[in-house]
């Protein structure tokens, strides 16, 4: 994805390769560490046209995902180390499904002290044996996609505020970047933590046109996929209204969304009535294959509230590996089953993504 007129700083991990010391060396020196990030400077672009999120502008390899340390109990399944900026690297295994794990009671409270024991996940209604597992305040990688669309004018102060607390309430490790998007979608801002910068993009408003909000929530995950350091991922968007404008549609979206690794949708629709059911249709699916949840507030003076809940949720949650007994590579669909059942509780309910594709590591097929 490139952005309109604007300067992004690049965030390029180069390997920097042990030194083998010579025959002749008598004072041998350690090797240099492999994941120490550069400084690099950031490149200005001159396009004035729409182009996908997807396609990254810098060359050269991209950094590897990273992660906080794991939990101790499975040290075979993941490790984390942290890198000279003290960012902690996340290595799993390749064939572990690592999923992300809200819990609340009967009452709709957040559950958040359970241990490994009290979780069963099922794989197409296998079960599967728990190879790692935590409870922690991980960082996240985040999109924010907001509507651009014409009749989202008036509403876009608010709503900008709104995306600005969500980042402030969040993990100040999280990486964000910005898309906003009418009959095209745009990157206002790659990946950064600066506040200032993200309140710069927000503020990139041209509300016109019509709602490819397909079109931008595909983009935006390829970008997420393709060019995120940190291993767990987080799409919030909002918008007002139907999506009148994508070259996708809603079961093509969903199914990129859920590819392995995929992130977790929060929504936030407001919507007339007149817009109401189809538009309600494509949030509420689109955040709950994922693990996300759909928010459809009455007012506009609710959008703020709802952000700080979304952050919350974000830092509440369990996360949970699995070996699946059927190979990746085997590939095709899986339905995931989360239960979960502690001393205290009538009924727990797990909000997690629904299912997968294996081994699907697809590369961008956006419009350009």
């Amino acid at each position: 994805m490139h952005p309109r007129n604007r300067n992004l700083l690049f965030l390029l991990t180069p390997l920097l390769l042990g030194i083998l010391c010579s025959g002749q060396s008598t004072d041998p020196t350690p090797a240099a560490s492999s994941s120490s990030p550069a400084s690099p400077n950031a490149k200005a672009t001159q396009s004035t046209q729409p182009v996908s999120p997807v396609q990254p502008q810098a060359t050269g390899s991209q950094p590897p995902a990273s992660k906080p340390a794991v939990s101790s109990e499975q040290p075979e399944a993941t490790q984390a180390q942290p890198d000279d900026s003290g960012v902690f690297v996340f290595k799993k295994e390749v064939d572990e499904v690592v999923l992300h794990a809200t819990v609340v009671d009967d009452k709709q409270r957040m559950v958040t002290t359970l241990d490994k024991g009290a979780f069963s996940i099922f794989e197409n209604g296998t079960p599967q044996t728990i190879t790692s597992f935590r409870h922690e305040d991980i960082p996240v990688a985040m999109a924010i996609v907001i509507d651009n669309s014409g009749s989202m004018r008036e509403k876009r102060l608010k709503v900008n505020q709104a995306a600005l607390n969500l980042v402030r309430s969040s993990n100040p490790q999280d990486q964000v970047f910005i898309v906003n998007f009418n009959d095209e979608y745009y990157l206002d801002q790659d990946f950064t933590s600066d506040i200032n910068k993200l309140k710069e993009a927000l503020e990139k408003i041209e509300a016109r046109g019509g709602t490819a909000l397909y079109d931008a929530v595909v983009a935006s995950a390829d970008h997420l996929k393709r060019n995120a350091r940190l291993e767990r991922k987080v799409l919030f968007v909002v918008t007002d209204g139907e999506d009148n404008a994508s070259r996708e549609s809603l079961e093509q979206a969903v199914r990129r969304l859920q590819e392995e690794n995929g992130p977790t949708v929060y929504a936030i629709g407001l919507l007339g009535e007149e817009k109401a059911r189809r538009a309600r249709r494509a949030l509420e699916t689109m955040s709950e294959r994922t693990g996300g949840i759909a928010f459809l507030p009455k007012t506009l003076d609710e959008v703020d509230a709802i952000s700080r809940t979304v952050a919350h949720d974000i830092r509440n949650q369990y996360t949970i590996g699995y070996k699946p007994t059927t190979p990746k590579t085997a590939g095709g669909y899986r339905t995931i089953k989360v239960d979960a059942k502690a001393h205290g509780y009538s009924k727990l309910t797990v909000r997690t993504k629904t299912g997968y594709y294996a081994g699907q590591e697809r590369a961008s097929t956006a419009p350009q």
